[in-house]
C-alpha cells in the first residue's frame, strides 16, 4: 500500500475538524481554538496542533485559526471539492445503501455505477445507477477513467474483482468484504469490517451489563 504522507488517524480527524470549522464558520465565528477543534475529535488540543501542523497556514499565537481560511486549507489538501467518480460491485444491501447515501456528494464524491454478477439484479437500478455484469468491470473502468472502486461482496469473490478493478487502472480500493486483498504497492486499500465493529460493540455492552449484575 502506498503512503500517504500523513498518518492516517490524522487522516481520519481531518474532516471533523472540517465539520467543526464549517459549524464555527456558520456561527460567525473568525477564529477557533485547538481547545475547539480538540472537540469534534476527543483530541487533546496538542494533537490538534500536531494534525494541523501538516497543512500550511498555521494558527495565531493567543488568537487561534483562521475559521474560513483553515477549512479552505483542509477541502483543498483532502481535494473535498474535487469531483471523485466510484464504481461498485456489490449490488446487494449494503451496495444499495453506500449507492443511494446523499452524505457523500458534500465531498464531491459520486458512485457512478454499480455491477453484480446476480442475474436477477443485472440490468436492475438502484436510484438512478444501473446495475452491470462484473464482466463489464475492467472495460468501464478504463473507458471512464474512474480510480475509485467499493467492494461490497462476500469474500470469495473480492480478490479477483479487486484485480478486475486495478487491470482497468483503479488506484483506491474501499474494502466493504472481510477479504485480505493483495494488491501492487501503489493501490491503497482501505478496509471496513462491520462484523469487527459489531464485536467491539457487543464486547463493550456485555462489559456493561457485566458490571452492572
Amino acid at each position: 500500500m502506498k503512503s500517504l504522507g500523513i498518518p492516517i488517524p490524522t487522516l481520519r480527524r481531518l474532516p471533523l475538524y472540517y465539520q467543526q470549522l464549517l459549524q464555527a464558520h456558520r456561527n460567525g465565528e473568525e477564529y477557533v481554538s485547538s481547545v475547539e477543534l480538540g472537540k469534534a475529535t476527543g483530541s487533546a488540543p496538542e494533537q490538534v496542533r500536531k494534525d494541523l501542523s501538516f497543512l500550511t497556514g498555521q494558527g495565531k499565537s493567543r488568537v487561534g485559526y483562521e475559521t474560513k481560511k483553515l477549512a479552505e486549507i483542509i477541502e483543498d489538501y483532502l481535494g473535498l471539492m474535487d469531483d471523485k467518480e466510484a464504481v461498485l460491485v456489490g449490488a446487494g444491501n449494503l451496495g444499495h445503501a453506500l449507492a443511494l447515501y446523499q452524505g457523500f456528494a458534500q465531498y464531491g464524491f459520486r458512485i457512478v455505477v454499480l455491477f453484480d454478477n446476480d442475474p436477477m439484479k443485472v440490468n436492475g437500478k438502484v436510484g438512478e445507477l444501473k446495475v452491470l455484469p462484473v464482466e463489464k468491470l475492467t472495460n468501464l473502468v478504463e473507458r471512464m477513467g474512474i480510480r475509485i472502486g467499493i467492494i461490497t461482496t462476500p469474500p470469495q469473490p473480492a480478490q479477483e474483482i479487486a484485480e478486475m478493478m486495478i487491470a482497468g487502472g483503479i488506484k483506491a480500493i474501499w474494502n466493504f468484504s472481510t477479504a485480505h486483498l493483495v494488491v501492487p504497492e501503489d493501490v491503497l486499500v482501505r478496509n471496513v469490517d462491520l462484523s469487527l465493529e459489531l464485536a467491539v460493540i457487543s464486547h463493550y455492552i456485555n462489559g456493561l451489563s457485566v458490571r452492572n449484575s
